[in-house]
């Protein structure tokens, strides 16, 4: 007689063998895909292989974090292309993460005119296409006056066709990189320790300035000052930091853009907050500021981050229109090397490679955060 073990035994088995077939029968068409690409492009006198990536690539590109020649080898190359990727991406995601939570705050807000100008923005910015915004706001920018007529703010900050000059600390690239590591450091301490949202970004503002100075202060070179100001020599600025206009376009139009959905996340986060809590708050007698910070941002939290980190895998794959406005990240210098030496599969594959790995490991970040922020009952 069969028993319901032997049923439920049985059944495994047959999923076990149909997923063993699944699988040997996906790597026969992987490894027949691969060997016919190898015979085609042999055929046609292409060579195969990652062996170019230590050639120099004989090309130069607009902007870099590092100092970059165009002696560069081509995986020294991508690898700066990949760093502008992830520089203008994270940034990006911080500034479209900020300005949305205040969007979206006040699309929720009970003040009609508050509300209506939230409301305007999102329309806008959310069905204007992206790469249509990068485009326009980049043509804006290279029309604007040049150097020598660049439009300043209180004689610090400059725009002109250029780009943005504006002042920074006297620090090194190392120096400034170090920090920023251990800003972002503290900030992942903070959501650990489930400090709440306007107090930690207090702290981590008030941290971050003092740090910020203190470091400026004890590692700025000798004889030099704490902060570069820009100033004009000739036909060019020269101290402080320079935003080349490519930058400047990218990362404007990807915060807007991004801002605006990230907005309707935390509304509709804060519309599934029980009314009952902030009643509560209110016979409590609270403010309606500790209400926001202490009852409805930390519940509509556990609704918000899951598609918020949607958002964010969607904003660092947006960074691949700067090909549009000739920004170097990663696309735009793997679509260079792929005229330049023709080895395309391998040069896709990296492209594919570099972007699951940022994106994987956003999603793992979210979904620990998400687990961090669940209720214990849950």
């Amino acid at each position: 007689m069969t028993t319901t073990e032997d049923l439920r035994a049985r059944s495994r088995r047959r999923k076990l063998i149909i997923q063993t077939l699944l699988l040997a029968v996906t790597v026969i068409a992987i490894l027949g895909a691969v060997r016919s690409a190898q015979q085609n492009l042999a055929a046609l006198g292409i060579t195969s292989g990652f062996g170019f990536l230590d050639r120099a690539t004989g090309w130069d590109y607009s902007f870099s974090l590092v100092e970059r020649s165009i002696d560069d080898p081509y995986w020294r190359t991508l690898l700066v292309g990949f760093g502008n990727t992830l520089f203008v991406g994270f940034v990006s995601i911080f500034l479209s993460t900020i300005l949305g939570l205040i969007i979206g705050t006040a699309r929720d807000s009970a003040h009609p005119a508050i509300n209506a100008a939230a409301t305007v923005y999102v329309q806008i910015f959310r069905n204007i296409p992206l790469i249509l915004q990068a485009v326009f706001l980049y043509s804006v920018l290279i029309h604007f006056p040049g150097p020598r007529q660049a439009v300043t703010i209180a004689d610090a900050v400059f725009v002109s066709n250029r780009g943005l000059m504006m002042p920074g600390l006297n620090l090194s690239l190392g120096v400034a990189l170090g920090l920023l590591l251990t800003l972002l450091a503290l900030a992942v301490a903070l959501i650990l320790r489930k400090v709440p949202l306007l107090r930690g970004f207090g702290i981590w503002l008030a941290t971050s300035v003092l740090l910020c100075a203190v470091t400026a202060v004890v590692l700025r070179p000798e004889g030099g000052t704490i902060l570069s100001i820009p100033e004009l020599k000739g036909l060019r600025f020269v101290g402080g930091i320079t935003v080349p206009v490519e930058l400047v376009a990218m990362i404007t139009s990807i915060t807007l853009y991004g801002s605006a959905y990230i907005a309707e996340v935390v509304r509709g986060g804060l519309n599934q907050v029980p009314r009952g809590l902030t009643e509560a708050g209110q016979a409590l007698g609270l403010s309606p500021g500790a209400i926001w910070g202490r009852i409805k941002v930390p519940m509509a939290l556990r609704s918000i981050v899951p598609p918020l980190g949607n958002q964010w895998i969607f904003i660092m794959k947006a960074t691949t229109i700067g090909i549009a406005i000739g920004y170097s990240d990663l696309f735009y210098i793997v679509s260079n090397s792929i005229t330049q030496s023709g080895q395309t599969l391998e040069l896709i594959f990296l492209l594919m490679a570099a972007f699951l790995l940022v994106n994987f490991s956003i999603a793992l970040f979210v979904n620990w955060l998400n687990a961090r922020l669940q209720l214990k009952a849950h």
